[in-house]
């Protein structure tokens, strides 16, 4: 069965699992102890740091271990922020960055300090310039994600980085998703990363600081890991993550090229196989393995079922397949359409013969989908009708119904006429004005309602 989803989390690699077992022999003493057991430990440790540390372009003693990614992020913004205090409380994140930054900038506003959010364009990526205009005189720390864990883009780091040197603002980077694809970001002040994103057990994060960087820890303090990682370290799973982290690096050059390859022929394709699919993210900075498309009047929960029964593994950012019934924060800030959302990220040696089948299996799926929703086809042409004006009651109803019925009527107005969606779905925000600009539809605009809201579009054609 095809797993396709290794933006989430990718298999573990054979590297991993070799060092993981030869240290679950050596590695399990505490290496703070002066007997052979912990020294046995403590080299481990250090050896895995070493390694860790080359990868990423750091010293050693800047390198941290945490129990997770998500850690990481939260430990390196706090430090910083506490450890910058004097300066100000101001904090500038991207409108795309992992929830782990978004839940960090949260917590901060909460407690008193301000936020910035960048814009990012349709593509996802920030501007630079917009980006070094957020920066204050108190702004303590700014963060940018490498490249997008949901559509793959990835962000202009360099400039921002040179903005934030200039402006004496430290840049933190998460290279979550990008540490184990090609080159490290250059210019940031801190980095983190997750080892299951790179073939590593789960359950290890890394946080580097650079020396001059002024970082604080809140809260107790720990004699572990410099102060900045609690608790009693998982040696085995370290050593397993710094030596598949290696290992995918040296391996990164050839595969992410024959991967690029075959994404390029899932964007190439999914289109023209399937009607009324958009195809997300910058075509060209991305990362080599990741494509996102969205398919109109398609419920995205059930496109993913039935692609699971089909044996294809594929995650989705569709707010019809999360518990909140909202859209993804990362396709909302890109203004692009979020229902029947797939996200397809190929793992190391993925054969071309199963992205083959993907492809001849995906028409079918959406199809089946589409026909259970009443959508298999555009509807028939209707004599327009007497009024220049139709209300469509969607309360209620969750995508993709709302477009669905909006797609069913727009025919029956003269051009020139107006169909006012009524709609409770938060998702209709985002979908139903995504829907227009692939239809060459007018939106006109949201306005308030009894209940829900009311989005009026107008008919050009």
């Amino acid at each position: 069965m095809p797993y396709f989803d290794t933006a989430s989390a990718a298999p573990l690699h054979p590297v991993a699992r070799q060092a993981l077992l030869a240290a679950l022999d050596e590695g399990w003493a505490d290496p703070a102890r002066l007997y052979r057991e912990g020294r046995r430990a403590r080299l481990l440790l250090d050896a895995a740091r070493e390694a860790a540390a080359e990868a990423v372009g750091c010293r050693p003693d800047e390198l941290t271990f945490t129990p997770s990614g998500t850690s990481a992020v939260h430990s390196g913004i706090s430090g910083a922020l506490e450890g910058r205090r004097r300066v100000g409380r101001h904090l500038v994140v991207s409108a795309v960055e992992h929830s782990s930054v978004l839940h960090s900038a949260a917590a901060h506003e909460a407690r008193g300090g301000s936020v910035a959010e960048v814009p990012v364009d349709r593509a996802g990526a920030v501007s630079a310039t917009a980006y070094a205009q957020a920066l204050r005189e108190d702004t303590a720390l700014a963060c940018l994600q490498s490249a997008n864990h949901e559509v793959g883009t990835e962000q202009p780091v360099a400039a921002v980085a040179e903005a934030c040197r200039a402006a004496g603002v430290p840049l933190l980077v998460d290279a979550a998703q990008s540490l184990g694809r090609g080159p490290v970001p250059e210019g940031w002040s801190l980095l983190t990363g997750s080892a299951h994103k790179w073939g590593g057990p789960s359950g290890v994060g890394l946080l580097a600081v650079r020396k001059g960087t002024r970082f604080a820890v809140p809260g107790p303090a720990d004699e572990r890991e410099a102060g900045r990682s609690a608790g009693f370290e998982n040696i085995p799973a370290i050593v397993a993550a710094a030596a598949s982290l290696r290992a995918v690096r040296a391996e990164a050059g050839s595969e992410s090229a024959r991967l690029r390859a075959l994404v390029d022929r899932i964007r190439a394709a999914v289109p023209e196989l399937v009607p009324d699919v958009e195809v997300v993210g910058d075509p060209v900075r991305r990362l080599p393995h990741l494509v996102t498309f969205s398919c109109l009047y398609v419920d995205g929960e059930t496109l993913l079922h039935e692609l699971d029964r089909a044996g294809f593994s594929v995650s989705s950012g569709s707010s019809c397949t999360s518990s909140t019934l909202t859209p993804s924060h990362v396709l909302r800030a890109m203004g692009v359409l979020s229902e029947g959302n797939v996200r397809v990220s190929l793992p190391d040696g993925t054969a071309e013969a199963d992205v083959e089948r993907f492809l001849e299996v995906l028409p079918e799926v959406v199809a089946e989908v589409r026909q259970r929703l009443g959508a298999a086809a555009p509807p028939a042409a209707a004599p327009p009708a007497p009024a220049a004006a139709l209300v469509v009651d969607a309360l209620g109803k969750r995508c993709p119904v709302p477009v669905i019925e909006l797609a069913k009527v727009i025919g029956r107005v003269p051009v020139g006429g107006t169909v006012t969606v009524l709609a409770d779905d938060e998702a209709a925000r985002l979908d139903i004005p995504a829907w227009c600009a692939m239809r060459e539809q007018e939106y006109v605009g949201e306005e308030p309602a009894d209940r829900g809201s009311a989005y009026v579009v107008r008919r050009l054609g």
